[in-house]
């Protein structure tokens, strides 16, 4: 379990029917026993991968209300980081910066988790044409950890990946323009054995790589869980390495999971010993 103390701000998206931003990222921090403050850019009746939905995205300024809201309930000097993903648009990516700035006023060891939420291989972007300039430009530089996928880490650093070296440079590159700690979700290098998928989590004191088996299914919402429990575990432990280890347990057994359970929806309830206690461990190579 982690410290009962340690809470966390999470900026992104809502949804009431499924699991997708704060309603993927919320349960699974709360069961680590993690506070949590969930703050929405939009709240839909379901993720935009089913075609159709049906709500609202909010105003960026009523955002940047509610935030202002916990801060004079004296909530931000105890808030150890924020979480912020599926922005909406681009001008809510100025109200995430707001919030970010206001929260290291009041915690200046405070830390920005950033899931650059855009796209995904074979899906293209699935956001508004203004939302991936502001990751790459305003954003990116103030994030101190950033989980892209690797069609987002593509985009971010304006070209495409392939081999493990390159991806490795990519990951650098972004440390170089701002966070301390990278990690590249979603990974296929030309190396990697088609039948897994890998994480690569990079920071200063080196580039960690775990390979899992491949489950054959796409799980919207599956990166907003791993970025959560990615800054859970760094929180917790202060490593990268054994963040991206405890992640990618947790992650293989709830796709696991909700693949048995035939579900096309996170199987987070049924899954949630997973969460604390992860049924598979994998241990990372550092490869760099």
């Amino acid at each position: 379990m982690m410290d009962p103390m340690t809470s966390i701000m999470s900026i992104q998206s809502s949804v009431a029917y499924g699991h997708a931003g704060n309603s993927a990222a919320s349960f699974p921090l709360m069961r680590m026993g993690l506070e949590v403050m969930p703050v929405l850019t939009v709240h839909f009746s379901n993720h935009s991968g089913y075609g159709a939905w049906r709500g609202p995205l909010l105003d960026p300024a009523d955002v940047l209300e509610v935030v202002r809201g916990i801060d004079d309930r004296g909530a931000l000097a105890g808030c150890d980081a924020l979480l912020s993903g599926y922005l909406g648009n681009g001008a809510t990516g100025e109200t995430v910066l707001a919030a970010d700035a206001l929260l290291k006023e009041r915690n200046p060891r405070a830390i920005w988790c950033c899931d650059p939420v855009m796209g995904d291989v074979g899906r293209g972007f699935f956001v508004r044409e203004d939302v991936p300039p502001m990751f790459r430009d305003r954003i990116l530089p103030h994030a101190q950890v950033v989980t892209p996928n690797h069609f987002e880490l593509d985009y971010l650093v304006g070209r495409e990946t392939n081999t493990l070296a390159e991806i490795l440079s990519a990951a650098e590159e972004l440390r170089e323009r701002g966070p301390e700690t990278v990690l590249v979700t979603s990974m296929v290098s030309a190396e990697t054995d088609p039948d897994t998928i890998q994480m690569l989590a990079v920071d200063g004191s080196g580039a960690y790589l775990v390979t899992t088996p491949r489950l054959d299914a796409y799980f919207t919402g599956s990166g907003d869980v791993t970025s959560a429990l990615f800054l859970a575990h760094l929180l917790a432990t202060g490593s990268s390495r054994r963040a991206v280890e405890n992640t990618a347990g947790s992650m293989y057994g709830l796709l696991g999971r909700t693949l048995e359970l035939g579900r096309r929806e996170l199987a987070l309830v049924p899954a949630q010993e997973e969460f604390v206690s992860p049924s598979t461990t994998f241990v990372a190579q550092k490869i760099a």
